[in-house]
């Protein structure tokens, strides 16, 4: 949070997360817009071209009221850059289970926690270059989590 910037423009032209789902119900099609930094503010459009327009609409009432009532106003989120690992402690039971699931589908144990975590995270895997090499094709759309590795991920 910072309170530097003084005015909605100064705010309005930084450089906010926007996400965009899909919205569907009994009869209706549209989108749902909202700028992930900034708690409920959001908007909701029939057209996903109308969201350009309705977004920064919602975003400059989202700023005025938060300058009304003096609250403070959360910065965009830092584009961090990441190595891309992290070191996890897991019971010996369970690297036993990930390996031989591993090897069943003859791949690495890398490869493998890296398509089971990612469709965990949003059903969708995103897999680096350097990578693929040893995923093969056939796991690159993997749609298939089974009953024991939603187990382990509910863990």
């Amino acid at each position: 949070m910072n309170t530097n910037y003084k005015s909605i423009e100064e705010y309005f032209n930084l450089p906010y997360t926007i996400e965009v789902v899909r919205d569907e119900g009994e009869g209706y099609k549209g989108y749902i817009a909202s700028v992930v930094e900034l708690p409920g503010c959001m908007t909701q459009a029939e057209d996903f071209a109308e969201l350009g327009e309705m977004l920064p609409d919602a975003m400059r009432a989202w700023f005025e009221t938060c300058m009304e009532e003096g609250l403070p106003i959360p910065l965009p989120r830092n584009n961090e850059t990441y190595s891309g690992r992290f070191v996890v402690r897991l019971p010996k039971s369970l690297h036993r289970e990930l390996v031989e699931a591993a090897a069943r589908d003859c791949v690495s144990l890398n490869a493998y926690v890296n398509v089971v975590l990612g469709k965990a995270v949003g059903g969708r895997v995103t897999v680096h270059e350097e990578n693929t090499a040893e995923i093969p094709s056939a796991m690159l759309n993997w749609h298939r989590v089974s009953e024991k590795e939603h187990e382990i991920l509910a863990m």
